[in-house]
Parts: structure tokens; sequence; C-alpha cells
């Protein structure tokens, strides 16, 4: 069986390879590679397998649409719009005060959705603007709205390596809230000082010519309404958990949408937003879609098993050291797939050694965004630059990232080594 699993892992990893090189998605590379596991493992087609796996995410995949469309319907709005042009309007001369701000604006959208992809398209531009007319060169502006966008999507509520890990050893999706919330934070406002720190006070006038103008009846209330009913949704169903019914993330997420959509000032599309979000979204559903496949394939040929079985007899010291590689690696090649594959039996191996699993799974979730910087995928690294109009090689990203990147890795790892010490916040 051990030998099986060996030549379906290796059929599957050259299949993959063979398949890139020809420019072909990752979505298509990893619906391929897991058909030619499949074979490879003597299944043949299994065509049960590949319809279970295909659905393995839907909850999650239902997240992220419902999540996204509220935050379109925010931005159409002009709610995103009104929210930037009035904290630069304040804070313009308080450099210390407008990173902070700008840190939670660009938290909150990846945090949301999951998706560090919905930060840069929602905020990212804009921000780039108010960065550029604080002085700051766009290779630093689009490191710091990628790392923040990576961490982003790693922050509560929805994060999407945490729950799929979570979903692959049956751990309830609960307690994550602190673990995650603190060092996304803390990272993210160590990344913007310390890559941030030379800026200069914002020239007013000139950022606010290039950013989109608000309509004239949006205000506060309309933007902060939708927020407070979903967060009431969550608070109610905490409070009276036996007197009301389970209200699910996507539903919390349409309940908020609605508001938004109904509080609007001006005459929104519904339909054509909602078209737009699910054109947005769907590499991102491809990619669920096909990891779940994968995932369900490698289980029922051994590979999985014969992975988890590596990991865990590895030595501990070079487990824990080897987290700053690994995982940015696995998220590169397998994107979101790294966290069941990887995540799990790491997970588990924590789990047995006497460490958290909670606070250890919200330390991996942390180092893991930053493969989406790294070959072969880079989706959001390169569309960071995009948005940002960064111009010339792409290594003037990466050159920028290095230094907060290493920071989160140490940070990553500390949550890990340490997590037992800090099991406490996981009560809170």
């Amino acid at each position: 069986m051990a030998a099986t699993a060996q030549i379906v892992l290796i059929v599957m990893v050259i299949t993959y390879i063979t398949i890139r090189l020809f420019k072909i998605s990752t979505e298509l590379a990893l619906f391929i590679a897991a058909l030619a596991g499949a074979v490879a493992g003597g299944a043949g087609i299994p065509a049960r397998h590949i319809v279970e796996g295909a659905f393995t995410y839907l909850d999650i995949i239902l997240i992220f649409i419902t999540a996204t469309l509220f935050m379109n319907i925010l931005k159409e709005s002009g709610g995103v719009a009104f929210v930037v042009r009035g904290l630069l309007a304040r804070f313009h001369r308080h450099k210390a005060i407008l990173f902070v701000l700008i840190t939670f604006l660009l938290l909150i959208p990846g945090a949301l959705t999951g998706a560090g992809s919905v930060t840069v398209l929602i905020t990212g531009g804009m921000i780039a603007t108010v960065l550029h007319y604080m002085g700051i060169p766009k290779a630093k502006a689009a490191a710091i709205i990628f790392i923040l966008a990576g961490l982003s999507a790693a922050a509560p509520p929805v994060s999407l390596w945490a729950m799929l890990t979570a979903a692959g050893v049956n751990m309830p999706y609960v307690g994550f809230f602190l673990p995650l919330l603190i060092p996304c934070v803390v990272l993210s406002l160590l990344t913007i000082f310390i890559l941030g720190w030379k800026a200069k006070a914002v020239n007013l006038e000139k950022a606010l010519e290039e950013l989109p103008l608000a309509p004239a009846r949006m205000n506060w209330q309309r933007v902060l309404l939708p927020f407070s009913v979903f967060f009431l949704l969550v608070a109610a169903g905490r409070i009276w958990p036996h007197s009301l019914p389970i209200i699910g993330l996507p539903l919390l997420f349409v309940a908020a949408g609605l508001s938004s959509f109904l509080l609007s000032p001006i005459k929104l599309d519904f339909f054509k937003i909602s078209r737009e979000t699910v054109q947005q979204l769907l590499p991102l559903i491809g990619t669920l879609t096909c990891v779940g496949i994968l995932v369900q394939i490698m289980t029922l040929t051994g590979a999985r098993g014969l992975i988890a079985i590596s990991i865990v007899t590895l030595p501990l010291t070079v487990v824990l050291l080897s987290l700053s590689l690994v995982l940015p690696i696995s998220e590169a090649v397998l994107m979101w797939g790294a966290a069941p594959v990887l995540g799990v039996p790491l997970v588990l191996l924590f789990n047995t050694i006497g460490l958290n699993p909670i606070v250890a799974l919200a330390g991996m979730s942390v180092i893991w965004p930053l493969g989406d910087a790294l070959p072969p995928t880079a989706i959001i690294g390169r569309l960071t630059q995009d948005t940002v109009g960064l111009e010339g090689s792409y290594g003037q990203l990466l050159k920028q990232c290095l230094i907060p990147a290493v920071i989160i890795m140490v940070a990553g790892t500390l949550l890990v080594i340490f997590s037992k010490e800090l099991s406490f916040l996981t009560l809170l």
C-alpha cells in the first residue's frame, strides 16, 4: 500500500508540474493531477469521489460569494470611497493615525471574505493613491498592500486556511477569533510603519482629485448600519443560542448585503453586481472545487495518508524550523489546497505532543499567505502589482516584502511553539 501511495504521489506531482509548464491554469492542473493519481492508484475515473470532492468546500464557497457580494454592493454604493475620502480629509496631517486607519481599511474586506484578492480589488487602488501622495514609492506601496491583503485573508471571522484545516480534522471552527486577530493586526501595523516610516503628510488636494467621488447623500450611517446588522445577528446567536435558529455566515452576509443595498443613496443593479461578483470569484471557486477533488482522490489512493505519516515521523525540531519555508512554498504550488494536504497532519501532530491546535493553526495561517507572492501562481502578488501600477520587474515587490515576511515567519512559528502557553486566547 505504501509503495502504491508513493507511485500515486509521484504521478500527481509530475502531472501537475507538466501541466503548469504548458501555462494551463492551476485549477485544471489540480484536476488533471487528481485524475492521473486515481488512474495510477487503480481506481480508474471514480465519478462518485470526483462529485463528493467537488462539493467538499461548498459551504466555504457560499461564504466567499455572499461576503464578496456584500463588499461589492458597499463599494458600488459609494461607501468605500466615502470612508477613504472622509478619513483622508480628517487625518491627512497625522501620519500615524492615518496608517492605523489604512491598516483597518485593508484588513476588513479580506477578513470578511477570506480572500486577499478582494482586499486588493475593493480598497487596494484607493489606498495606493493615498500612499503615493504620502511620498511612498510604488514598490513599497505594493508591498504594504500585498502583505496586508494576505494578513486580511488570514484574519477572522473568515480564515480560509484555518477553516479548511479545521474541517479536515473534524475540529469546530471555534476559538480562532483572538488567536488570529491579534497577530494579524499587530503584524499589519508593523508592516505599514516599517515600510512607510519615511512617508510625508498627504497632498490632500491632489489625492482627492484622483480618488473616486462618493454620492452626495452617502453618510456614515449608511456605511455602518450594514456592519451593525451583521455583528448584531452574530451577537444575538451567541446571547440566545437556544432561542434563535442557527444563522450561518452566508445568510449573515446576505442580510448585511441586503441592508447595504436598501441603504444605498444611488440606484444599484443588483443582478449586474451579482454577476460581476461571481465572475470575480471564479478562479477562487474553481480552485476550491479542484482542491476538494484532489484531496478526495489523495485520500482514496492513500497518498494523503503517506504525506501525513511522513510529516509526523519527522523530528519535531525539523518540522518547526521548516514551517517558514514549507508553508509558503506549498501555498505557491497548491494555493488553498496546502491547508488540507499539509495543515491536517501538522495540526494532528501538534495536538498529539500537547500543543494547542487552535493557536498553532492560527500561527500557520499567518505564514501561509506569504506564498501568494511566489511563483508559479503568485496570483495576489501579480494582482497587487497591476492594481498599484508598479512597472518593471516583479522582483521589486518581492524585495520590499522581505523584511515584513521574515517578521511574519518568526511570529507565526513562535505562535506554534508557544501555543500551549497562549491557550487562554481561545477562551476569551
